[in-house]
């Protein structure tokens, strides 16, 4: 008895063991199941802190995962080059709200089962396929929702009913087809709208009472008149759709009704017609009477044809006839022709005794037959045919010389081989091959992955002598978009960018349907993985050390805004596009891509914290560019990040949490960097929030140019406050 006591407690005790760490974490353990899950279904990828089985994401500090209290609140791993799918159990997750796993190589279907707290759910730029579940209905707290640039097919589902809180909407860059479902016109709250590229057909009289400000269309197959509502959208796109730009009126019934005509026709028997009057609509009840007419149209029409067909046939058995005459007749004289002909191409002294045209029309008869016998095809020709003297003299353009004619024709067929006309170098960049980049990035391999963005994956690369660059190859949806023709363009107007404080573009590769820029490589990362994610680079951060870093981004600006002609909108100015170089010189990155980013870009600025508010209008200019850098500013002086949403909502947004304060000196203390307390003068803190404020004023036009921001960081510097 005593002996089976003791058994019960040592299975007791051990199962107590087993579970301490599910019982006593600081995660919820349906979390914790939900995220395992997760992980097994992408292929346990190599991400710090992630486990197979158990372990405490929330108290452990799981790469991406964020947590308030004891419940993962945000999953946030885009641009880590996932792959696998994202499995069926998404929705085990307890209080979630943002997902994002955008920018990777996520495959499979979209789950049907999803997390009911979601607000923010972002797949976009991955390789998932099928069509978009019909579960998205019962998501009635979303307010994104970012499945752009992924290979889903098949209908949009009519599953938006409870979804009125959602804002932006983002379906872009699929195969999706069909019409557009009835539910669109239940998202009240929906501002932001992408649809272009895909396959959609109908009308778009669904999204006319939506309050949106920016919709694209583009590049579908949407018909019918747009609705007069949707033209005073600020920011409209639709091009690329077969629209009816008028109202075209209904055409007319095939015989007119009874009561169109003053006085009604009597009744008739069958078969017989009334003088003037049009014959008697059959009734819906008798189709027999219908299949007759129609038999007896087509009949006539096919007599008709016949008709025309042997008139045809006469006149042209007729004019062949008349060309033979005309053509035995002038057999004689045309040989005779022929010699004075030849004798006057190649010997012009003798022009003007063998001509009586005016100089300028011996001129050009002398150009068209040296051009045309270089074509062995135009020998057949027989110039002697044509007697410019029979014709009179048309009024024609400045004629260029018979030197600049025989050298810019040829110009004017496409050669046959256009491709190295593009592999020159342009002004200092040169073209690279794509064999000669696979070489230097092993066949850009993960070693070489550098990162994901927006728009192309940037792989590190090695030439032969040990000089390191850094590879931006554009994914195929933005390839697509681009002709050679216009990315060279691209590449010469980059290419002119050259400053100390900017990345500088080596290279470019135009090959195989492939677009790559070949950057100058940053050896220490970016400030974005500085100042939140390497604690290394973050102590190295001093405050001299930031107000330099400032200086160097602002004097970027200023070279885009005010020295280049004409000037430069950066258009996406955030602490990840800004380089360290080997000298922890700061640098910035991305500029002059601006034509490259997608329409809806400006919402995801302004999602991330760095948009103005100005982008909400549609509206981006140099000041919205000085807006993104004193959120650079804020995140230099606070350590925090432009947008977390692992904080409370109050302070998720940087600029509105510290808009209010920054003209508090108490309140800058507290929200100074605490590794930076002990080390700035309360003075230094006020200038330096000074030109914070200054730079993310709600009225653009309030907002200073760039070269006064350089002279106020200067004026710190030197006077070293």
């Amino acid at each position: 008895m005593e002996d089976s006591r003791w058994k019960i407690y040592y299975v007791v005790g051990l199962m107590l063991i087993l579970t301490a760490q599910i019982c006593f974490g600081d995660t919820d353990h349906r979390d914790i199941l939900a995220i395992n899950s997760l992980y097994a279904a992408l292929g346990y990828p190599p991400l710090p802190g992630w486990l197979v089985s158990g372990g405490d994401p929330c108290a452990e500090g799981w790469q991406g995962v964020q947590c308030v209290n004891s419940n993962i609140t945000g999953i946030i791993l885009n641009g880590a080059n996932l792959g696998g799918e994202l499995g069926e159990n998404l929705g085990a997750f307890v209080s979630i709200i943002q997902i994002d796993l955008s920018n990777n190589h996520i495959g499979g279907r979209i789950p049907s089962n999803l997390p009911l707290t979601i607000k923010i759910l972002t797949l976009s730029g991955n390789q998932l396929t099928g069509s978009i579940p019909d579960s998205i209905s019962i998501l009635g707290q979303m307010t994104d929702l970012s499945l752009n640039n992924n290979r889903l097919t098949g209908l949009i589902p009519d599953s938006f009913q409870l979804l009125t809180p959602l804002v932006n909407l983002d379906l872009s860059a699929n195969n999706l087809s069909g019409p557009l479902p009835p539910s669109m016109a239940n998202l009240a709250s929906l501002t932001t709208l992408h649809l272009q590229d895909n396959h959609l057909t109908g009308l778009l009289d669904v999204l006319q009472d939506l309050p949106l400000i920016a919709l694209d269309v583009e590049n579908n197959l949407f018909s019918g008149p747009i609705p007069s509502k949707l033209l005073t959208i600020p920011n409209f796109r639709s091009t690329g759709n077969p629209f009816n730009t008028t109202i075209i009126p209904s055409p007319p019934a095939l015989s007119p009704s009874p009561s169109s005509f003053a006085p009604r026709p009597p009744e008739i028997g069958p078969g017989i017609q009334v003088f003037g009057q049009p014959p008697p609509e059959p009734p819906p009840h008798s189709p027999g009477k219908l299949k007759s007419l129609t038999k007896n149209k087509l009949v006539l029409v096919a007599i008709g044809g016949f008709l025309i067909l042997i008139i045809l046939a006469s006149g042209l058995c007729f004019c062949i006839s008349r060309r033979r005459k005309k053509k035995s007749a002038a057999e004689v004289s045309k040989r005779e022709q022929a010699k004075n002909v030849t004798h006057n191409v190649f010997k012009p002294s003798e022009r003007r005794e063998n001509h009586t045209g005016s100089k300028d029309s011996l001129v050009r008869s002398g150009e068209k037959l040296e051009t045309v016998s270089k074509s062995k095809e135009d020998h057949t020709i027989d110039m002697t045919k044509i007697d410019a003297s029979s014709f009179p003299t048309p009024v024609l353009p400045p004629q260029p010389s018979s030197r600049e004619r025989v050298i810019v024709k040829p110009l004017a067929v496409p050669p046959a081989n256009p491709r190295p006309t593009l592999r020159k170098n342009v002004n200092s960049a040169r073209f690279f091959s794509i064999a000669s980049l696979q070489e230097y990035t092993d066949s850009f391999s993960q070693e070489n992955l550098v990162g994901s963005g927006l728009l192309a994956t940037v792989y590190r690369a090695e030439l032969p002598g040990g000089k390191r660059l850094a590879i931006k190859k554009l994914d195929d949806a933005t390839s697509r978009k681009w002709s050679d023709e216009r990315f060279m363009e691209l590449v010469t107007n980059v290419s002119k960018l050259r400053n100390e404080n900017i990345v500088g573009l080596e290279g470019y590769c135009v090959e195989h349907g492939q677009r790559l820029f070949v950057y100058e490589y940053c050896e220490n990362g970016t400030l974005h993985e500085a100042l939140h994610l390497n604690d290394e680079m973050h102590e190295r951060l001093s405050w001299s050390s930031r107000v330099h870093v400032a200086l160097h981004v602002a004097r970027a600006l200023e070279y885009l805004h005010e020295v280049c002609q004409p000037p430069v909108v950066h258009h996406n100015v955030k602490s990840t596009n800004v380089l360290f170089d080997d000298e922890l010189n700061a640098r910035v990155s991305d500029c002059g891509l601006a034509p490259l980013l997608p329409l809806s870009h400006a919402s995801q600025l302004q999602g991330s914290g760095y948009g103005a508010p100005e982008l909400e209008s549609g509206s981006y200019t140099y000041q919205s560019d000085v807006y993104s850098f004193g959120v650079i500013m804020l995140e230099l002086f606070t350590g925090r990040k432009a947008f977390d949403s692992s904080r409370p909502r109050g302070e998720q947004f940087l600029v509105r949490w510290a808009i209010s304060r920054l003209h508090d000196i108490e309140a800058l203390a507290g929200m100074v960097d605490p590794s930076l307390r002990a080390t700035c003068s309360s003075k230094s803190l006020s200038r330096f929030a000074d030109i914070i404020s200054l730079c993310v004023q709600p009225e653009p036009e309030f907002r200073p140019p760039m070269s006064e921001i350089v002279e106020s960081l200067l004026h710190m510097i030197q006077r070293n406050i």
